[in-house]
């Protein structure tokens, strides 16, 4: 796939490239360089409940993985986490029979963590453990252990989406 296409224009004054307001390129920058420059951070936040077992769920759980997988492949920083309802789904893709397990060890690297509170309100805290996933409680909340920080993502720039 390579380089994104973006529009470019080269600045005389400047003696450099800019290419469509997301990254300035310096005349005789390596390609490796500019590669850098162009990369992208995603978090992707699981919250789909697997227990429902419906084709939305399945194709919310689908479609994230898939993403990450996609994210890796460009060389993009990436970030997988679970919330709410979601944080069973760690306990579910760990299964050799589930038909996302390839999927989610191809990208098992980029899991960074499940919603402790959730996990907590959720009864799956014990799958979260068993699976090894760190369990995120940076957002104090009252009556909870604690919840992963959605708000941390947006402020540090991070391109949000969540199944």
């Amino acid at each position: 796939m390579g380089i994104p296409r973006f529009y470019a224009r080269y600045s005389v004054s400047q003696n450099q490239f800019i290419v469509s307001n997301v990254a300035t390129i310096k005349r005789g920058e390596t390609i490796t360089a500019i590669k850098t420059k162009l990369k992208m951070k995603t978090a992707i936040i699981l919250i789909s409940d697997p227990k429902s077992n419906s084709d939305e769920a399945n194709g919310r759980a689908f479609n994230a993985l898939a993403l990450a997988q996609e994210c890796l492949k460009q060389g993009d920083e990436v970030e997988v986490t679970f919330i709410g309802a979601g944080t069973r789904w760690p306990a579910e893709l760990t299964k050799v029979a589930h038909p996302f397990n390839a999927l989610y060890n191809s990208v098992r690297e980029t899991v960074k963590g499940a919603s402790s509170g959730c996990a907590a309100a959720f009864g799956a805290t014990a799958g979260v453990q068993a699976c090894g996933i760190a369990e995120a409680k940076s957002n104090a909340v009252p009556g909870t252990p604690g919840l992963l920080s959605v708000r941390r993502y947006l402020a540090e720039g991070w391109n949000t989406l969540i199944f």
